[in-house]
């Protein structure tokens, strides 16, 4: 099944969606609001399946779908949870700064707590004051659970996964490394971030999903070139049911947590770090990260970040090349439109 929020009121209105995108049937029967389909998932299992399947067969009205039209599919959210399930990608930025990387990490996903309140629409802008805060998309992979009981155990954890989506988590680079020094982490540096106009249940993957990872490329793209497409289930250090079992370690979590696996990053074909699209590596799904390749490379990052007017697109298709999730896709532009 696939579920949109349209962009109504406050929380968005629920619409069940096509397996092709193209059409939509609102669930005011079923749920007003996806939060309202979590908060009662299980007792409203099948009217959503039979919706789902009427809409499917063209048995019910239907209206034209547009991703546009879309808010994010929990408009504002009661937690948002970014982990780091990748290695990698923390590796290469550590190394590039001449850091240690922790045992630590290796043996525990690190994850912060990130601002659930206002996010950015999957078609809107991404507003910012001034281009030198160093902006940068970051392309991950995340999931909506349903109630997860504090100390629950990672097998039981898979059962918690509800919904499926993609994840643009802003950074603003520059701002970083005066947050580090203070200790308390990202704030001001992490503003808000962006998911797909689509969610998904697990069963819609298919072979690509095996209850703990999803196994297809995420692909990024900046201005219209390509950027990155590592494939999501490669590398991971930590599966998804990892991710949630770690969250809920110390506290139950409520329906309608989000948890991102942070950016999808792949090691090189020789065990070492990446390469970029123009030279035949699989990319990146940041620009930090290029940026910590080139400075490993050449001894100085050569890829700016994100400038007013550049466009970014992230994406994720079948192995048909349908889009499962629709795309996100920001325009930068200057706060204010002056």
């Amino acid at each position: 099944m696939k579920l949109a929020s349209l962009k109504v009121g406050r929380d968005g209105r629920l619409v069940v969606v096509s397996r092709d995108l193209t059409r939509a049937v609102e669930a005011v029967g079923v749920a007003p609001t996806l939060q309202a389909a979590l908060d009662d998932w299980t007792h409203a299992a099948p009217r959503r399946a039979d919706l789902a399947h009427q809409l499917e067969i063209n048995s019910v009205p239907s209206f034209r779908f547009h991703e546009h039209d879309c808010a994010s599919p929990l408009p504002r959210a009661y937690q948002w949870i970014d982990s780091s399930a990748y290695p990698s990608h923390l590796e290469i930025g550590r190394k590039a700064r001449n850091i240690p990387t922790p045992a630590s990490f290796f043996d525990e996903p690190p994850a912060r707590q990130g601002g659930s309140d206002a996010f950015i629409g999957p078609r809107d802008p991404m507003r910012f004051a001034d281009e030198k805060y160093g902006i940068d998309f970051e392309a991950e992979i995340a999931i909506i659970t349903g109630d997860v009981p504090v100390g629950i155990g990672q097998v039981a954890a898979r059962d918690c996964i509800k919904l499926i989506l993609l994840a643009n988590d802003v950074s603003l680079r520059n701002l970083q490394p005066a947050e580090r020094e203070k200790g308390l982490g990202a704030f001001q540096s992490k503003p808000p971030c962006a998911f797909s106009p689509v969610v998904v249940t697990p069963d819609e993957l298919g072979a690509a999903w095996d209850g703990a990872k999803l196994s297809l490329p995420v692909l990024s793209t900046v201005n219209g070139r390509a950027f990155g497409r590592p494939d999501a289930g490669r590398d991971m250090a930590f599966d998804l049911p990892r991710l949630v079992a770690h969250a809920a370690r110390t506290r139950p979590l409520g329906a309608g947590t989000i948890i991102g696996a942070g950016v999808v990053s792949n090691r090189g074909e020789d065990g070492g770090f990446g390469r970029p699209v123009g030279e035949g590596g699989l990319g990146f799904s940041c620009i930090s990260e290029q940026r910590s390749a080139e400075m490993l490379r050449y001894g100085e990052p050569r890829t700016p970040f994100l400038k007013f007017g550049d466009v970014v697109r992230i994406e994720m298709k079948d192995a048909k090349g349908h889009s499962i999730f629709g795309a996100i896709e920001h325009r930068v532009e200057r706060l204010g439109g002056e």
